[in-house]
C-alpha cells in the first residue's frame, strides 16, 4: 500500500464509525428500442411514458429511439437495482410490439439517416436539446450515438467529510475542500478506470452494419460481425467515446477551477472542422455553434465530477455556485446476461474502488500522465485480454494482471471495511469474483461473449436478439409492480406531460435569444 493511502485508510479503520456506509448511488441506464425483428424503432417516444423533457425516470438521449432510465439516489445496492427493474417492467408494459436492445453496441441500422433524433417537444430548451443532437450527429455521426451504456452515479455519505477534513488537515472550507478531494478521486478514475474496462467491458463484437461507411481495421468473426479477438469493450475505444477529436481537447482536472475554465475556453474556441457545417442554415439550428465543445456535455470523460444543477443552469455554473457533489461513471458497458443491464456486485465493486480512489495518493496529472492514462484505457478497450498486452505507469511496462492485483488488494482492503459497518461480506465477495476475472481472462464479459458467438456460429446482432427476445419474457414473467410503485410511474407520467405543457407556455422569447442568454449566463 503507498503510505497516503495506508495512512487514510488506517484511520478510518480505527474510528470503525461506518464512515463511509451509506454513500448515495445512482444509476442511468440506456437502451435502444427494436422492433421485434431487431432494427432501430423510428416510431416517435411511446406517449404511454410521458414526456421524454420532464419525466424524471424516463427520458431518451441522443435519438428518439434511445431510452434512458433514471433511477433516484439510494444508499443501498439492492434498492438501486430493484429501481432500474421496476422501469424496465413498467416500460415493457407501454412499448406493445418493441423491445429493449441489451448490448451496448447497436442493433441493425439499415443507414445513419435513418437514426431519428430525440424530440422534446417546441419550447426553447426542447430546441435546444434536438439542436444539440444534430450537431453531435455531424460532428461524430449519428451511428456513434447510439451506443449504449450504464452510468453509475455516486457520492460519499454527508457524515464523512467532516471526519476526513479533520484527518487531512488542511485550511480549505468544506465545499472547496470536499471538491479537491472529489477531484483526486476524478483523477485517480482516469489513472485506473482501464480495470472497469476489463472486468465489465462486454463490447468486443459488433454488427456489421454500424459504421458501415467508415474504415473498420479489425477481423470479420463472421459474415456480419466484426470483432477484435482480446477486445473488451469498442464502446469505449477510439471507435466509441474515445475519438481523436476529443482527445486534443486539454482539460485539467488538477483543481476545480482549471476544470471548469478549460470547459469554458472550449465552448468558446472555434473549431474549422466543425465551422464548415454552418451553424444557423435555412433557418435551421445545425448545431449550437462551431466550436470544440457545443456544450459542456458533449466532452466525453469516462467519468465527470458533477453536481446538480437548478433549472436552466449550466454545469459549470452549477460546479462554480457548490462545488463538486458527486461522480459520475460512465465508462460501463451494458451487462447483456443482466436483464436490467447492471447488477449488485457490479455497484458494489465500483463503490468500493471509487472509494479506493479517493484514499489513493493522486498528485496532478501532467499532459504526459493524461496521455499515459488514455492511452492505457484504448488499449485494454481494444486488446486487454491478450497476454502480451501491457500497460504503462509512469513509463514502466506491467502486465494487467500484475497492475490489477495491487490495485484489488486495496479495494479489497475498502470493501472490508464497508462490509463491517454493514455486516455480511457482500463487498468483499464482488471483489472476490473481480480478482477471478483477472486471473482467468476467459472468464470475462467480453471473452465469454466471443465465446458464445463462435461456439454458436451466430453473428452478434442474431445473438443480441435472442437475448432482448429472453429478456422481454422475463420482464413479462416477473411477479407484477407494488401498487405503490406503478402508481408513482403513473403520476410521473402525467405529471411529465402537465409539466411539458407549462414549460412551452412560460416561453416568451425567440430561440435565438434563448441561446444568447444561455451562452451569457456565468
Amino acid at each position: 500500500m503507498s503510505q497516503e493511502f495506508e495512512k487514510r485508510f488506517g484511520a478510518l479503520q480505527a474510528d470503525q464509525d461506518g464512515a463511509i456506509n451509506g454513500g448515495l448511488k445512482g444509476v442511468e441506464k440506456e437502451s435502444l428500442r427494436v422492433s421485434m425483428d431487431g432494427y432501430l424503432s423510428r416510431k416517435r417516444h411511446p406517449p404511454g411514458l410521458g414526456s421524454a423533457l420532464c419525466n424524471h425516470f424516463i427520458t431518451t438521449d441522443f435519438s428518439e429511439a434511445l431510452l434512458e432510465f433514471v433511477t433516484p439516489t439510494f444508499t443501498s445496492t439492492w434498492e438501486a437495482l430493484r429501481f432500474v427493474c421496476d422501469i424496465h417492467q413498467f416500460t415493457y408494459e407501454r412499448l406493445e410490439d418493441e423491445m429493449l436492445w441489451v448490448a451496448s453496441m447497436p442493433c441493425r441500422i439499415a443507414g445513419s439517416a435513418e437514426i431519428p433524433l430525440a424530440n422534446y417537444g417546441t419550447s426553447n430548451v426542447a430546441q435546444m436539446k434536438t439542436a444539440y443532437r444534430r450537431g453531435l450527429g455531424l460532428r461524430y455521426g449519428r451511428d456513434m450515438q447510439t451506443i449504449a451504456g450504464v452510468h453509475f452515479n455516486y457520492s460519499l455519505p454527508a457524515d464523512f467529510w467532516p471526519g476526513y477534513r479533520e484527518l487531512i488537515g488542511t485550511k480549505l472550507d468544506e465545499v472547496a475542500f470536499q471538491s479537491e478531494q472529489y477531484l483526486g478521486l476524478v483523477r485517480n478514475f482516469r489513472r485506473f478506470g482501464w480495470l472497469v474496462l476489463y472486468l465489465f467491458g462486454a463490447s468486443p463484437a459488433m454488427c456489421k452494419s454500424f459504421a458501415s461507411n467508415r474504415g473498420v481495421d479489425m477481423p470479420s468473426l463472421n459474415r456480419d460481425t466484426w470483432y477484435e479477438p482480446y477486445g473488451t469493450s469498442l464502446r469505449m475505444s477510439d471507435l466509441g467515446y474515445s475519438n481523436k477529436t476529443q482527445s486534443a481537447i486539454d482539460i485539467s482536472l488538477n483543481n476545480l477551477d482549471a476544470y471548469i475554465r478549460d470547459l469554458a475556453k472550449a465552448i468558446r474556441t472555434p473549431e474549422p472542422a466543425y465551422e464548415k457545417f454552418g451553424v444557423k442554415v435555412d433557418g435551421e439550428y445545425r448545431q449550437l455553434s462551431a466550436n470544440q465543445l457545443q456544450i459542456e456535455n458533449e466532452y466525453y470523460s469516462p467519468i465527470r465530477p458533477k453536481r446538480v444543477a437548478r433549472s436552466g443552469e449550466r454545469p459549470t455554473a452549477a460546479l462554480r455556485r457548490g462545488g463538486v457533489q458527486y461522480v459520475e461513471i460512465r465508462s460501463l458497458d451494458l451487462n447483456i446476461g443482466d436483464p436490467s443491464g447492471i447488477n449488485q456486485n457490479t455497484m458494489r465493486f465500483m463503490e468500493a474502488f471509487l472509494v479506493y480512489c479517493l484514499l489513493e495518493d493522486s498528485p496532478p496529472l501532467t499532459e504526459a500522465g493524461m496521455d499515459e492514462s488514455r492511452r492505457n484505457q484504448t488499449g485494454v478497450a481494444k486488446q486487454g485480454r491478450d497476454p502480451a498486452f501491457r500497460l504503462y505507469r509512469e513509463s514502466e511496462a506491467l502486465t494487467v494482471s500484475a497492475w490489477a492485483t495491487e490495485i484489488l488488494d486495496k479495494v479489497s482492503a475498502v470493501a472490508e471495511l464497508i462490509d463491517a459497518g454493514e455486516g455480511g461480506d457482500s463487498y468483499q465477495q464482488a471483489v472476490g469474483l473481480m480478482r477471478e476475472l483477472v486471473a482467468m481472462p476467459d472468464a470475462t464479459p467480453s471473452a465469454r461473449l466471443i465465446a458464445e458467438l463462435q461456439e454458436s456460429g451466430s453473428s452478434f446482432f442474431e445473438y443480441a436478439l435472442s437475448l432482448a427476445k429472453s429478456h422481454r419474457d422475463y420482464f413479462a414473467q416477473t411477479e407484477p409492480l407494488s401498487e405503490l410503485r406503478h402508481k408513482q410511474f403513473d403520476d410521473e407520467v402525467r405529471q411529465s406531460i402537465e409539466r411539458q405543457r407549462e414549460i412551452e407556455a412560460a416561453d416568451v422569447i425567440s430561440f435565438d435569444e434563448y441561446l444568447e442568454n444561455y451562452f451569457g449566463a456565468d
